[in-house]
């Protein structure tokens, strides 16, 4: 009977697309595993904290990224418009500015670019790939110019403890990230503007034509993108005490996109969650901390990233057939 019993229910479950739509889950395990055998003194309690505090910074970006791939675009500015935020906000402390200042200056630069990128993308139909390359480069440039390649030193305590403190031996910044992962969650499933997102992604002339406002759509898209990269240089500067042009390096991209293809966001538009995307972070994170506790090289680390973004793109592609 109970053969029976197991036989039907396997018939009417999906296995194939329950194993591809759950494969962050499946890949953040089987990662697990592989880390605990080959990475001796990995799991302790300050590892695994300090895992979580380098991967806040990512998630914020990540966040951000992943309302711009719902709609089938792509944003390569992140990494300067995160640095050219952090800068201005370090320099403008320096001069005197109190906390709330810096993290206005941080959220309005990076919402201001992110508008730009959106404007020229939704209104301008200009293509997303060559527009946020632009801003990538433009952004550098205007980095390096400020900072002279000097990094600009942050002496501000208040600064650095609201944005890399610990509440016990909690870092600020993993609950930060985690309410912000909860709100984009929410507006993602629950609000118009997230409805609006993915039936943009999933045909921008459909959802037109369905009377949808796809050009403000994409504004907004592109426009949270840049406010999370804002957002991220608040954590990434109070870390490291300091803002400099390097922190918008362009192996940081890397880090993003692989981080939302691994958390089962589509390159193809309409699929893939603020949550998942988080969950992608974490693993790459594990990726990238397990490799240098292993002592290999940084080369062969991109290697291996670039080896996992495949194999995601391939499931994606695989989940789209199906």
């Amino acid at each position: 009977m109970d053969r029976i019993v197991f036989r039907r229910v396997s018939k009417s479950v999906n296995w194939k697309k329950l194993l591809i739509t759950n494969s962050s889950v499946i890949a953040l395990a089987i990662i697990f595993c592989w880390i605990a055998l080959v990475t001796p003194g990995f799991f302790t309690t300050r590892n695994i904290i300090n895992v979580l505090n380098q991967s806040a910074a990512l998630g914020f970006m990540v966040i951000g990224i992943t309302a711009v791939f719902i709609t089938g675009g792509i944003d390569l500015s992140i990494p300067s418009v995160m640095a050219l935020s952090g800068i201005l906000a370090a320099m403008a402390m320096q001069n005197g500015a109190g906390i709330m200042m810096a993290v206005l200056i941080s959220i309005l630069v990076g919402l201001f670019l992110g508008l730009i990128n959106g404007y020229a993308i939704g209104f301008l139909r200009m293509i997303p790939f060559v527009v946020t390359l632009s801003i990538q480069i433009i952004g550098m440039g205007i980095c390096v110019w400020l900072t002279s390649k000097v990094s600009i030193p942050i002496s501000n305590g208040t600064y650095l403890n609201a944005f890399s403190g610990k509440i016990g031996i909690i870092p600020v910044s993993v609950i930060y990230l985690a309410f912000m992962t909860f709100v984009a969650t929410v507006l993602a499933k629950k609000s118009i503007w997230g409805r609006w997102l993915y039936a943009t992604g999933i045909n921008i002339n459909t959802a037109t034509v369905s009377g949808i406002p796809t050009r403000k759509v994409l504004l907004g898209a592109y426009a949270w993108s840049g406010l999370f990269a804002g957002m991220a240089s608040l954590l990434i500067t109070s870390r490291l005490a300091s803002a400099s042009s390097t922190m918008g390096q362009e192996g940081v991209v890397l880090n993003i996109v692989s981080s939302a293809v691994v958390g089962g966001v589509s390159f193809q538009g309409g699929f893939g969650t603020p949550m998942g995307a988080v969950l992608g972070t974490l693993i790459i994170t594990l990726i990238s901390n397990s490799m240098n506790m292993m002592q290999i090289s940084y080369y062969m680390t991109l290697i291996v990233k670039g080896i996992v973004i495949i194999t995601f793109v391939c499931l994606d592609s695989i989940r789209h057939r199906n």
